[in-house]
């Protein structure tokens, strides 16, 4: 991919505003927001009150605001459940019209340049002048954009953004379909992998299951990324893997995409830690659908 493509995202924003936004959203997520900044971004988790997770989020500022953008299940979900008990603090909580679009390509620098996007070596995350910029990788750069952002003419916009999920899937970033939500403590989901849990913090809602899960060594299960040929995407997650003559469950499909110009589907299962990564898996309802596993570019290891 040597041009530079914008996909526009079907991805959604929370907002928080007001004095005590801060104190407020430490206490709901797994992250420590003292170390948000305005030139980073965190990745971070919101669970119930038993450790499950409702999202996962890009957490950034902007202006007065915080922000966490995530997919539209994941953003309504964690929505009701942050605004239950808002009204004992100030703070304003609601979904922002702002639209998120994906960059992707090789050499992003000259559109970076452009749009007057300058990272610094040591930043993540840079206002400009239609909003925020979140550099993910090198060939991938999250936007949130204000209604009078036009793209550059010399990039190309994609009419899906299929190419730019299966980059953040590959890239091993989770996130959860509608059937997921609520069914996966953050480490399922290698959430600590990506830096998005802090065991340091003060309390948080879910952080006894989490904690648990880190010392005393409960979590069994990890976040694989599956591919493979499909005609489309699967209606059911199930996936199965062959033991001798016979095909049992696996796990489920968190999240897929597919591209129709490769027939490709890419997903994010979840499956045993031990699972033997030379295996093949199946869907279960389409059996000639199958997947392989891909490395993981992050080690799972604890700290």
């Amino acid at each position: 991919m040597s041009s530079v493509y914008a996909c526009p995202l079907s991805h959604q924003l929370i907002s928080l505003c007001g004095a005590d936004k801060l104190s407020y959203l430490h206490g709901q997520i797994t992250q420590d927001i003292n170390k948000l900044t305005s030139s980073n971004y965190l990745w971070t988790g919101h669970c119930s009150a038993k450790g499950k997770l409702w999202g996962v989020f890009q957490l950034f500022s902007y202006q007065d605001n915080y922000y966490l953008a995530g997919s539209k299940a994941e953003i309504e979900k964690s929505l009701a459940e942050l605004k239950k008990y808002a009204v004992f603090a100030n703070v304003d909580i609601s979904t922002s019209s702002k639209r998120l679009i994906g960059l992707i390509g090789n050499d992003l620098s000259a559109v970076l340049a452009q749009l007057d996007i300058n990272f610094k070596s040591d930043t993540s995350a840079c206002d400009f002048t239609h909003g925020k910029a979140l550099k993910l990788a090198n060939n991938r750069v999250l936007l949130m954009v204000d209604s009078q952002f036009d793209m550059p003419d010399d990039v190309s916009t994609l009419d899906n953004e299929a190419p730019w999920q299966q980059a953040s899937m590959l890239a091993g970033e989770p996130q959860l379909s509608i059937e997921a939500i609520g069914e996966y403590v953050p480490q399922m989901v290698n959430l600590h992998a990506i830096g998005g849990i802090s065991f340091k913090k003060g309390c948080y809602t879910g952080q006894e299951t989490v904690a648990r899960m880190k010392y005393l060594g409960k979590n069994k299960r990890a976040m694989y990324i599956v591919s493979g040929q499909s005609e489309g995407i699967l209606s059911e997650p199930d996936l199965e893997t062959q033991l001798g003559e016979n095909w049992r469950r696996a796990g489920k499909l968190i999240a897929q995409s597919f591209n129709e110009q490769t027939n490709k589907l890419i997903g994010l299962v979840v499956l045993p830690n031990d699972t033997d990564v030379t295996q093949v898996l199946r869907a279960k309802h389409i059996p000639q659908v199958e997947l392989s596993i891909l490395p993981l570019p992050y080690s799972l290891e604890d700290e």
